[in-house]
């Protein structure tokens, strides 16, 4: 049944990807024949939808594959470096639609509004079979799946701000509208380029993950039963959704057999808690033990 619902999920995100380019494509071409600069933004919005479901659906091929003696993480990480390349190139394309949004306030260009609100309401169209196919995943699978919804849903609306953009130029021949709602989309793309920007330098940088408290975890770990003391604590991501966590654990003198016992019941706590997957425990004695909160790593 997992491998069926894995397979599901592939092929739905296969046709997403495929759907999804094809009116990139479109957009672009129908941007440059109506001489819509908005269009020309949603297409770029566009474009972040594309890369979002190509990197989750790359990310859950990869999370699929071993791990070698030379790659002992896998190529979880691959997914980290290509969104902080998104992220980059985004900020460069936003920039670029705030340039020319300028232009077009300082001189005002005339914009085929009928095929501008035709182009968009077949983006909006096939954004919402996009949804339709998406959303029957959220429930099943990580949060990129929910991250990947959401930038599309963030595009759908952005075809009706076009569509609305088309209608009021059509009736009104208020031609600054196209560069009005072109920043709209740019302020949009901006936000989320920064925000990528943000997210991926923080794993990268092996920060610990924004949605665990580093004190918590601390606190958590020494209030397992039989558990002394904890230090030397390290919480890092490998990838978006693969959280990881070292730790000197101080216990009494015991059976070996006990420390298997103490080690299921940490894994179940960080697992149920805090989503925590990956784990690796160095056992101390407590008389042999200095209660250090963190080691700092010495150059």
């Amino acid at each position: 049944m997992a491998s069926h619902n894995h397979s599901d999920i592939h092929k739905s995100f296969q046709s997403a990807i495929f759907l999804t380019s094809g009116i990139l494509v479109l957009e672009v071409a129908g941007g440059i024949w109506s001489q819509s600069l908005a269009l020309l933004s949603d297409a770029a919005h566009l474009f972040m939808d594309v890369f979002s479901l190509t990197l989750t659906w790359c990310a859950m091929r990869l999370a699929e594959r071993p791990a070698t003696d030379t790659r002992t993480f896998g190529l979880h990480r691959v997914e980290t470096f290509a969104a902080f390349l998104n992220g980059f190139t985004l900020t460069l394309v936003s920039l670029w639609i705030f340039y020319e949004a300028a232009n077009r306030f300082a001189h005002p260009e005339p914009v085929h509004s009928g095929g501008m609100f035709v182009v968009a309401t077949i983006g909006l169209f096939v954004n919402l079979i996009v949804i339709f196919k998406l959303k029957g995943h959220n429930h099943q699978h990580d949060l990129n799946v929910r991250s990947a919804l959401l930038h599309v849903i963030g595009d759908t609306m952005a075809s009706v701000g076009v569509i609305i953009g088309g209608v009021i130029i059509y009736y009104t021949g208020w031609y600054v509208v196209d560069p009005i709602i072109s920043v709209g989309i740019g302020l949009a793309i901006l936000f989320g380029s920064v925000t990528i920007l943000k997210k991926s330098l923080h794993i990268l940088l092996e920060g610990v993950p924004e949605s665990i408290s580093y004190s918590e975890v601390l606190k958590e770990l020494r209030g397992v039963e039989g558990v002394e003391g904890a230090h030397e604590l390290h919480i890092w991501s490998i990838c978006s959704n693969v959280n990881s966590l070292s730790a000197h654990v101080v216990v009494n003198d015991q059976m070996v057999s006990h420390l298997s016992e103490i080690v299921d019941q940490i894994n179940e706590m960080l697992l149920k808690q805090f989503h925590i997957s990956h784990t690796t425990f160095q056992f101390e004695c407590k008389e042999d033990s200095e209660n250090h909160v963190v080691c700092p790593i010495r150059h």
